[in-house]
């Protein structure tokens, strides 16, 4: 729910979505050292948590009073100029939802720990499965049940009223602790056999790495499907599920975790994926899903089951759940402080795996009672070494392929982008394209005849072609701005005497559409003056409409919303307002909503109705020379501006077409309902 409400002031980008994950991991890091030192034997302890919740309470109260709700930042607190996003999110998250959160993450080991105290003769653990199934269910529920009907402000409401019964139900138990304070005695595990072992010297060691590799696959398996298979909206929740659901499983109790089995079906499924990871562009989404998934709920199922299998007896859970969570957030950090750095691709993802190999051999030598059965201690053995080869392999397969079969590939906060040469070098067809993840966003011919062919999206009868090529004003010194820079293609169309300014948030795609490696020279060529303004596009066209007013366009045209994570932001009511500040009473708002998954004619509709604004739907099948087909809605204040015959010939018609959704604004959107 933050994640969402804070999106729009840090580009839309689903980095956004890690970051706030990575920062909530190392919350709960805290939050469980906090329990740790809370479970020592001291009414002090107990009474300085009563504080903190009692003033956790003041604080939302008198948030509330001043913001929406009193865990939604008002707009004053929107990044100003440049602010690197995680510090900027990290600053918010403090001020926002740290405290009710640091509290909340201390509840799960926190009640463990009590149970145990007043019920010494029954297991604690299975009570952390239960937690981890409250937060499927919650997982489940937010974009089915509370996004599409409740507004951010009334999610926020409603949220603090839910946390002000937590914090009254834990007042109550700590001061029931306080009343009853017993020593703990010897832990019974109800059900079971026998009791947790006690874990050798050395092991507990085991319990940051388990829990840290699988946070990282849980992160890379995530970043793979979703940027590198299938950007679907929702696709992100399945890893996540996948992952709730093996500590499900492994913490209620032994009977659901078998080593063997779930060794040899991590075998299988290690195969599958090094077989998948080199034909992702062969193999259809629905199978490379099932494979990747697969794998992370066998590997999660090992790292959580060998967890849960060294848990240490229930007086020292508080400990054991601490080096968990700082073991999630060692996973969290990588991913999100190293890898985008350390490496150009997404090759964490075989290293999660060589990790996780690494990690049962270990185990497996440490555990004496493997040697039981020689033939199946040999076959154990032969089985983890050939998977630990195989992951090592497919990871040198990994790099080698991303290092060779693209001219370049970088890769930041915002995800990989690369450079790939599409047909035979020196062929009139050939042409470099910009990927990001499974997405192109631009070619660019190579023959210098051609070279400033409008290509991809944007050809002559495209709606944004179309837009720029029949405006009134052409040659007449258009203004033009551009949400989404790409590779600058559209500057293509500008004439001597034209502005177009670009908005762009990767600094990397910046460098590449100015030239960088020599692939690209649209910005270059153009005959108009280029600008090009870093940032989220939003915030910039704020910040000039205060600074400077209006830049009164001709021609505002959003390329922003091809990619299936779209920036929802930049498409609903007060982003709209706000272009039209901005533009010419003549102007034209061209708004590209070509997308594989996500229907925007209804959303853009709905935006055109409440604005008084008349639209054209242009529908361009492209043609066999780089065009693809594109989608575009055109959208002027003045009917005469879209009644030109090449415009009005192209117009698609949609009869009595009326959506059926809510208009979207800064409170409300809904992704489910525009599904295709």
């Amino acid at each position: 729910m933050i994640a969402r409400y804070i999106l729009p002031w840090f580009g839309g980008t689903p980095a956004v979505w890690s970051t706030v994950q990575m920062i909530f991991q190392v919350l709960l890091t805290g939050g469980y050292a906090y329990t740790s030192w809370l479970a020592q034997k001291s009414r002090r302890r107990e009474i300085v948590h009563l504080v903190l919740l009692v003033s956790s309470l003041a604080i939302m109260l008198i948030q509330g009073l001043v913001w929406k709700s009193p865990i939604t930042p008002d707009a004053s607190w929107k990044p100003q100029g440049q602010v690197e996003p995680i510090v900027g999110i990290l600053k918010i998250l403090l001020i926002s939802v740290s405290l009710p959160y640091f509290l909340l993450s201390t509840n799960s080991p926190l009640i463990q720990f009590w149970y145990n105290r007043r019920f010494p003769e029954k297991t604690a653990y299975r009570l952390y499965a239960l937690s981890n199934l409250g937060s499927l269910i919650g997982l489940i529920a937010y974009p089915i049940l509370v996004e599409p009907y409740f507004s951010l402000a009334w999610q926020g409401r409603l949220w603090s009223i839910f946390y002000g019964l937590f914090s009254v139900l834990t007042i109550y138990n700590v001061t029931r602790s306080l009343r009853n304070q017993s020593p703990t005695k010897a832990s019974i595990v109800e059900g079971e056999s026998a009791k947790p072992v006690r874990i050798q010297r050395g092991q507990h060691a085991l319990w940051i790495p388990l829990a840290m590799t699988a946070s990282l696959l849980l992160l890379a398996t995530t970043s793979q499907i979703t940027q590198e298979v299938a950007v679907i909206p929702f696709l992100w929740v399945l890893p996540l599920m996948i992952y709730l659901l093996s500590f499900i499983l492994a913490f209620s109790g032994e009977r659901w975790y078998s080593r063997r089995l779930y060794m040899v079906l991590l075998f299988i499924f290690t195969i599958l994926t090094g077989w998948a990871l080199g034909r992702s562009e062969s193999l259809s989404i629905l199978f490379q899903c099932v494979i990747y998934l697969g794998e992370l709920f066998c590997a999660c199922m090992v790292c959580h089951g060998e967890l849960y299998r060294l848990r240490p007896p229930e007086d020292r859970l508080t400990v054991f759940y601490l080096m968990v969570s700082v073991g999630g957030a060692m996973g969290g950090l990588f991913i999100n402080f190293v890898a985008p750095y350390l490496f150009k691709g997404f090759w964490e993802l075989p290293l999660g795996y060589m990790l996780a190999w690494i990690l049962l051999v270990f185990i497996s030598i440490k555990d004496r009672q493997g040697l039981a059965k020689k033939l199946i201690y040999i076959f154990d053995t032969v089985i983890m070494i050939s998977a630990l080869i195989i992951a090592f392999v497919r990871l040198g397969q990994q790099v080698r392929s991303d290092l060779t079969n693209y001219l370049y590939i970088g890769r930041n906060y915002y995800g990989v982008v690369r450079v790939k040469l599409l047909g035979d070098q020196g062929d009139l067809s050939s042409r470099y394209a910009l990927v990001h993840g499974i997405t192109i966003h631009g070619i660019q011919m190579t023959d210098p005849l051609i070279r400033d062919t409008p290509t991809a999206y944007f050809g002559e009868t495209s709606g944004g072609g179309l837009a720029l090529l029949h405006h009134p004003d052409r040659g007449k010194g258009m203004r033009v701005g551009v949400l989404g820079l790409g590779i600058g293609t559209l500057a293509t169309y500008g004439l001597p005497g034209d502005l177009y300014r670009f908005y762009e948030i990767n600094p990397q795609v910046v460098d590449l559409a100015e030239g960088k490696g020599g692939f690209f020279s649209f910005l270059s060529d153009s005959k108009a003056s280029i600008e090009v303004v870093y940032g989220d596009a939003r915030l910039s066209l704020e910040n000039e409409l205060a600074t400077s007013g209006p830049d009164n366009y001709d021609v505002l045209m959003l390329d922003v919303f091809s990619s299936d994570s779209i920036p929802v932001h930049l498409l609903d009511r007060e982003a709209f307002d706000l272009y039209l500040q901005h533009l010419q009473a003549d102007g034209i708002l061209a708004v590209h909503i070509s997308n594989r998954h996500l229907d925007l004619v209804p959303v853009v509709w709905l935006l055109a109705d409440y604005f008084h604004l008349n639209r054209v739907v242009i529908d361009d099948p492209g043609n066999s020379s780089g065009v693809f087909r594109s989608l575009w809605m055109l959208l002027a204040r003045d009917p005469v501006l879209l009644s030109s015959p090449a415009i009005a010939s192209r117009g698609k018609d949609l009869g009595d077409y009326s959506p059926s959704i809510k208009l979207w604004t800064d409170d409300y959107s809904n992704l489910l309902q525009i599904l295709r």
